[in-house]
């Protein structure tokens, strides 16, 4: 770094000093989930901003995707600009083409269009937009802060610059891969479980995410399987938030909430006198998602009259409304989910198979929470600080025995089961620590003297559920991990090596 990066900053000392610490958090970062978040906060934290973006531009299509934002609840109003082409935005465009920042001092005054913005509570009054360089001179990225207040953010130009450049590179770093030129791969490459807003780091959610990857970009119709309780709407609204429907509408129905009647006119509308009631035109699902994304829910649950009509839709991309004379074209992407045998119901008569075929062209069979090793102590946290947030009050803490006992239950019901449980024991607790009691699981079976076996099973079960969460815990330090768990680090090293847990390689030591 030369001086000129804090010339014409006040305080130079301490702001270099600022910039250091935020590298040294960037550089020690070893989970490519949260890095995008550690670098906006601390762009926000060094220009005194209130908005910081960060976005990355797929080397594929040359479009910009939003990656990470930095903005306080309470101003934002405006969903993010997640998916459209971002790279066409007049104050992006600039940067992105002519590799310069761009800074604006008065914005509402400008020749710059930033509608693209979240809105806050007043308007915003100063940007600074800055490209983000690869190590081979390619611009790959933006980093933009915007003020509410006049502010000269020019004088940030070239640190924050740095600063993102760094943190670009960090995180191609940690998807195992750094792009040679003119390597035309996506940089989204590697699936990550935090670019679509899920949570946890198992092998089987890293799996459901490679496949999200894989289909977001794409007009194919996906199909979510899974029992009951395991995400399947939450997976849709992922797929749909990060691909280029991100800004349109997305609407769910539920195809088990309706008798056919009903489901019909709700789904494809119908005109005034259609039937006895019908005193005005209706506009069914299909145009109110028109552009977006249609969710059909429970899709096993369709009478077979209706899926003669959806099939029409998906085949034609047109809608005849009850009562109309002719159709109109729709522009709707469908993502249909079940918990139900769809090729069995095929085989007994109760669903079309030439309909079954059409929503099964990309199927994506989303795990069990039992089958997601280690994400259930991820997930009970998230659930119990949202929880806490939710009733004002300040964040709880887990007892151990309670941890065991979530780690070894079943979960029947999934996620949404393990939701409601956090959520009524975080209403339980009282002294800031949860508790076995908060929780009112049923004990765990005793295993006979005769089931070795099966015993030594669910303890390396429970150990492995066990080391994982404090692997995370502690960013996956296997020092600090020893430390806290007071074992030596080789005897850590060996555990984790007896149990399959992949940390051995993919975690730095910062």
């Amino acid at each position: 770094m030369t001086n000129s990066l804090f010339t014409d900053v006040c305080d130079p000392l301490d702001y270099a000093n600022e910039l250091l610490h935020c590298l040294m958090r960037l550089g020690c970062a070893s989970d490519e989930t949260t890095l995008p978040d550690v670098c906006v906060a601390g762009a926000a934290q060094l220009s005194q901003c209130e908005l910081s973006q960060l976005y990355l531009r797929d080397e594929a299509d040359g479009r910009l995707y939003l990656v990470a934002q930095h903005l306080p609840v309470t101003l934002a109003s405006k969903a993010l600009p997640s998916g459209r082409a971002l790279h066409e935005e007049q104050v992006l465009h600039y940067v992105l083409e002519q590799g310069r920042s761009l800074s604006l001092d008065d914005v509402k005054n400008s020749l710059y269009d930033t509608g693209f913005l979240p809105t806050s509570g007043a308007p915003w009054c100063s940007l600074l937009s800055v490209p983000l360089f690869n190590r081979h001179k390619v611009v790959t990225g933006v980093l933009l802060c915007a003020s509410r207040r006049p502010a000269q953010l020019h004088v940030y130009a070239a640190s924050l610059g740095q600063l993102g450049s760094f943190a670009l590179n960090q995180l191609l770093m940690l998807r195992g891969r750094q792009p040679a030129p003119g390597d035309t791969r996506p940089l989204r490459g590697a699936p990550m479980t935090g670019a679509y807003g899920l949570i946890g780091n198992s092998a089987a959610m890293e799996q459901t995410c490679h496949l999200i990857g894989k289909v977001l970009h794409t007009p194919y119709t996906v199909l979510l399987r899974g029992e009951t309780g395991t995400g399947k709407e939450v997976v849709a609204r992922a797929i749909h938030a990060a691909g280029p429907r991100g800004a349109q509408a997305f609407v769910v129905q539920n195809c088990a909430a309706f008798p056919e009647g009903l489901l019909e006119s709700e789904l494809f509308g119908y005109r005034k006198g259609a039937f006895t009631g019908a005193e005005r035109n209706y506009a069914g699902l299909f145009d109110a998602a028109d552009g977006g994304t249609l969710l059909l829910d429970e899709i096993g649950d369709m009478p077979l009259s209706l899926q003669a009509k959806l099939l029409r839709v998906l085949q034609e991309g047109e809608v005849r409304p009850l009562g109309a004379s002719a159709a109109h074209k729709v522009d709707v992407r469908i993502i249909a989910a079940t918990h139900r045998d769809l090729a069995a119901m095929v085989a007994e008569g109760s669903f079309r198979e030439d309909l079954y075929y059409r929503l099964a062209q990309f199927p994506i069979q989303l795990p069990a929470l039992r089958e997601r090793d280690g994400d259930v102590l991820q997930l009970a946290r998230h659930f119990a600080d949202k929880a806490c947030a939710a009733l004002g009050r300040a964040p709880v803490a887990w007892s151990n025995p309670a941890l065991d006992q979530l780690s070894s239950h079943a979960f029947p019901g999934n996620v949404r089961e393990l939701k409601c449980l956090v959520e009524r024991a975080v209403l339980m607790c009282d002294d800031d620590v949860i508790l076995p009691a908060h929780l009112s699981l049923p004990p765990a079976p005793a295993a006979s003297a005769t089931d070795d076996v099966t015993l030594r099973q669910r303890m390396e079960r429970v150990e492995r559920v066990f080391l994982i969460d404090c692997l995370h815990k502690n960013r996956g330090n296997r020092t600090r991990t020893a430390r806290e768990l007071g074992v030596a680090r080789r005897t850590l090293l060996y555990r984790l090596a007896r149990l399959n847990i992949p940390f051995g390689d993919a975690r730095g030591e910062c």
